[in-house]
């Protein structure tokens, strides 16, 4: 089986495949002082629960945008599964797409890992909306490039800047309110969150379609996904597996 491990900037998602099948799937905060040792306990017992075994992972991969945490996912791979893992922006590693920007060296290998994914199963050209800690909007050719994109402040990390720079609002959580007009604070502040990122969204997809100049199609991914596509009708698909499956196909690529 693969191992796949998606480290991000609020959290790490470990899932392991068995050809495109997934077997299991954990996440856990990302913490960039975490030893290989924390990482192989946490894991192995959780594969003992799903009755997986340390000995059925034959192969890894790892994207990071959170380069302090490399080393230690390396040695999770090496000393409690005895194999070299494959990292997404080594220079042998090849995605099979290009980024067409400025700087591609800069560009998050999340961002990369979704791209090749997104193209696979939907063709292109296409947005990628995905809702991390930041919100990124990433734009695809037909042929599967990356041509640029938009990152915007995430969801939650903006209910948090809310909460800590106005000493007089709560931290509320992230929900779809009954009605846009607030009659108390949280719901007021709820509807400028929800609303206020399904205006975000809207006018972002409209400006990046009349800047590229042909209809795009939209991928929504991330944890909040979910509770924006009813919202919105810019959001034609949910993939909440997009990045998993990237590394799946950038595995098979550089291993057939």
């Amino acid at each position: 089986m693969l191992l796949t491990i998606d480290s991000g900037n609020t959290n790490i998602v470990f899932a392991l495949y068995e050809g495109e099948k997934q077997r299991g799937v954990w996440r856990r905060a990302n913490d960039n002082r975490q030893t290989a040792d924390e990482y192989g306990v946490w894991l192995l017992q959780l594969m003992a629960l799903a009755k997986l075994h340390p000995e059925d992972v034959d192969a890894a991969i790892i994207a990071t945008v959170v380069p302090d945490t490399l080393f230690s996912l390396k040695g999770l791979c090496r000393n409690y599964f005895d194999v070299e893992p494959l990292v997404v922006g080594d220079p042998d590693v090849q995605l099979g797409i290009d980024a067409l920007v400025d700087t591609p060296e800069a560009v998050g290998a999340d961002r990369l890992v979704n791209a090749v994914a997104a193209h696979e199963e939907y063709g292109g050209p296409l947005i990628i909306l995905d809702f991390g800690t930041a919100t990124t909007f990433d734009v695809i050719n037909a042929d599967g490039n990356y041509v640029g994109g938009v990152i915007a402040p995430g969801i939650n990390l903006s209910v948090e800047a809310l909460h800590r720079a106005a000493a007089m609002l709560p931290k509320v959580s992230v929900a779809p309110p009954q009605t846009v007009i607030g009659t108390r604070t949280t719901p007021a502040m709820q509807s400028g969150i929800y609303w206020g990122y399904v205006g975000l969204i809207e006018g972002l997809v409209d400006r990046i379609r009349k800047e590229y100049g042909e209809e795009l199609r939209v991928v929504a991914t991330g944890g909040l996904a979910p509770m924006f596509e009813p919202a919105t009708d810019v959001i034609e698909k949910v993939d909440r597996n997009l990045t998993l499956r990237g590394l799946v196909s950038i595995h098979a690529r550089n291993t057939a």
